[in-house]
């Protein structure tokens, strides 16, 4: 089995791309090796994906995964976007669902349209001048309230048309198969020929 490192302490992702590669790989956490976060300087979801890969790797010597992902919103010119993570400062998931939910006081559902975005690199080792990035979109709409409980982030706030419910009350198992992360990872699969 092939063991490499997700540059990420999120341990949600963790559990998320874990599933998606199965026995394809052991997924280690970065938090393994350092509490070290690099500084997200890029300004789209690939670079920072690309540089995050490159400090796990060359922190723990393993080629290593990187997944930047967050949500565009369609009304806010497609913010949070690469601040995510980070919209509301604090890095608190409500919180940030709490800021989202005021930026979009009285804005109808016609105008509420959102995305979920994931970039996901791979680097064979930290100066690979070829890394593997792959992209994944999923189209949904903003709620004017939270529902569900499974998941993390903006998952609570995020509408699933076709299943007729947020994020955040699908089957985790559904979720890790239609979501952004899971066409990210469909095509990271399709292109290491898994």
């Amino acid at each position: 089995m092939k063991t490499i490192v997700l540059a990420s302490h999120n341990a949600g992702k963790l559990k998320e791309l874990q599933a998606m590669l199965g026995d394809s790989f052991q997924v280690r956490s970065i938090a393994e090796f350092s509490s070290e976060v690099p500084e997200e300087t890029g300004l789209s979801f690939i670079e920072n994906a690309i540089l995050k890969a490159r400090h796990a790797a060359r922190i723990t010597g393993l080629p290593a995964l990187a997944d930047d992902s967050g949500l565009a919103v369609d009304f806010l010119g497609g913010a949070p976007g690469i601040h995510s993570a980070r919209y509301s400062g604090s890095g608190d998931d409500a919180a940030n669902n709490s800021k989202l939910l005021a930026a979009l006081t009285d804005v109808p559902d016609a105008q509420r349209g959102a995305q979920f975005v994931c970039a996901l690199a791979l680097v064979r080792h930290a100066e690979d001048p070829l890394p593997i990035v792959c992209e994944g979109l999923w189209r949904g709409r903003i709620l004017h309230t939270v529902q569900g409980k499974h998941g993390f982030g903006y998952d609570p706030l995020f509408w699933v048309e076709e299943h007729s419910c947020s994020s955040a009350e699908l089957k985790p198992e559904l979720k890790n198969s239609i979501s952004h992360r899971a066409l990210a990872m469909q095509q990271f699969r399709q292109r290491l020929g898994l």
